[in-house]
């Protein structure tokens, strides 16, 4: 018989070495390498039987021979996790939701499989950290009623599919909290390893293709945010979604990343209550609820999340520095963005804040990637250096260039008509979006700028 070797294997690209190192020589990744027991392979010998009825199946096929219908998604009542699925629940897909712990993930899903279960159709969920009664608990806060899961506290995939196949066809969806948790029988490694996240990983896909259920699964997220775990767990599902938040903020917000029945970057916005996750339907009247009005350094700006227009509070602070270096501090925005908008503002407007501490805000723990927020920070700085508030009415979109000039953004319709539904009647937006014939909504005044100077103009007036 012959003997394991021992390897060791970097927990984010997956390469094997035979010696432990600190730095991974393909993907430059620190102290990532795990210690795995690998049987080596057998030299020579017969490949086996080949079973020439499986191989005619696979024979190729012109594409104009294959019938391709409408998908039936399986409808999902929770809107908000249907919008972020595109539509609802592909047949046979395969979705991992990660996130920081104690972010929700177990609850949300805990709420869908009860949503899309039932007596004639249940879920089974999958717990291999929770015992039954845990989940019960759970589940009495949520207020889940009748009988739509049957759960199953086990980490074996064998024992797991085994189960799974004895309730086949009834069997609505198949949930695994968590994939870190789960092992494969023949696999020496330890559970959460990178064989065994890859191995555990590949049954359930396969075992999810073959008999067209839905299987969801919750992973673990490292120190840097990303999913633990060999990155071709991501390539091998079908959907990633990331659950997001900040821990002193009750809004959840579930990202996608990765869809291949839909749109990417689609965001749904949650209510984290003792209840469970309660929709938010309309969150940019959330985000503005508690809103101060003519209130210097506070702007509104026009954000896109996936195909949702959302209007959020920036905020910003200028105070003059007690020290040589002053401080610059972002939450919610990228600080090489607030880096940039200083450095615009310093050079092509004359904004002096180079002996003055900034700090920039996004209300309600929302992060804003996309640059057209750039310049509603840069007017919210303006703002708060000449303190003057901007008008209560007022909302700004647009993207500052190095030149200071104020470039284009995309999807101007769909900001302009979230702007016009929350109440507001004018839009600073740049001068090269007049020449698209674009659908004003009425009751709507639109001010075109060129320029970051022209635009601090128009809403805070000229420089005293």
């Amino acid at each position: 018989m012959a003997k394991q070797e021992t390897r060791w294997v970097c927990q984010e690209c997956n390469w094997s070495y035979v010696k432990r190192m600190g730095r991974c020589p393909h993907c430059g990744a620190w102290d990532s390498m795990d210690e795995v027991m690998v049987a080596p392979k057998d030299s020579g010998g017969d490949a086996g039987p080949v079973h020439h009825g499986a191989l005619a199946q696979r024979r190729p096929q012109p594409l104009s021979k294959i019938t391709a219908g409408p998908v039936d998604r399986l409808p999902i009542p929770m809107g908000e996790f249907a919008r972020v699925l595109g539509g609802g629940l592909v047949p046979g897909s395969m979705v991992l939701i990660g996130g920081e712990p104690g972010i929700g993930k177990s609850t949300l899903l805990l709420q869908v499989a009860a949503q899309i279960g039932s007596a004639e159709r249940p879920v089974l969920y999958v717990s291999g950290e929770e015992s039954p009664q845990q989940i019960k608990m759970r589940a009495q806060r949520l207020d889940i009623q009748g009988d739509p899961l049957h759960l199953l506290p086990d980490v074996e995939v064998a024992s797991i599919l085994h189960q799974a196949n004895q309730m086949h066809p009834q069997l609505q969806a198949l949930v695994i909290d968590s994939i870190q948790t789960m092992r494969v029988e023949g696999n020496s490694s330890a559970p959460g390893n990178v064989s065994q996240v890859r191995d555990c990983a590949s049954h359930f896909q396969r075992w999810a293709k073959e008999h067209g259920v839905p299987v969801f699964i919750v992973g673990h997220v490292t120190k840097q945010g990303s999913i633990a775990g060999p990155k071709v767990l991501e390539h091998i599902v079908d959907t990633v979604l990331y659950l997001e938040g900040d821990p002193f903020h009750t809004y959840r917000l579930l990202r996608s990343v990765k869809n291949r029945f839909g749109a990417t970057s689609e965001v749904g916005v949650f209510d984290m209550q003792a209840g469970g996750m309660i929709e938010v339907e309309n969150p940019s009247e959330a985000f503005l609820a508690e809103r101060m009005v003519n209130v210097p350094g506070s702007t509104i700006a026009i954000t896109m999340e996936g195909t949702r227009p959302l209007l959020v509070e920036l905020q910003a602070l200028a105070s003059y520095s007690s020290f040589g270096h002053p401080r610059r501090t972002a939450n919610g925005v990228d600080v090489n963005r607030l880096l940039l908008v200083i450095a615009v503002l310093s050079r092509r407007v004359g904004v002096r804040l180079s002996e003055q501490d900034v700090f920039a805000n996004v209300v309600g723990g929302l992060r804003i990637e996309e640059p057209a927020a750039d310049l509603a920070m840069a007017v919210a700085l303006a703002s708060s250096v000449r303190d003057q508030p901007v008008p209560a009415d007022l909302t700004i979109v647009g993207e500052v260039g190095l030149s200071g000039e104020v470039r284009s953004v995309s999807q101007i319709e769909a900001r302009l008509g979230e702007a016009a539904r929350l109440g507001f009647e004018r839009v600073i937006l740049p001068r090269a979006m007049q020449r698209r014939q674009l659908a004003k909504p009425d009751g709507l005044t639109l001010l075109p700028v060129r320029s970051l100077s022209e635009a601090i103009t128009t809403a805070l007036g000229p420089k005293p």
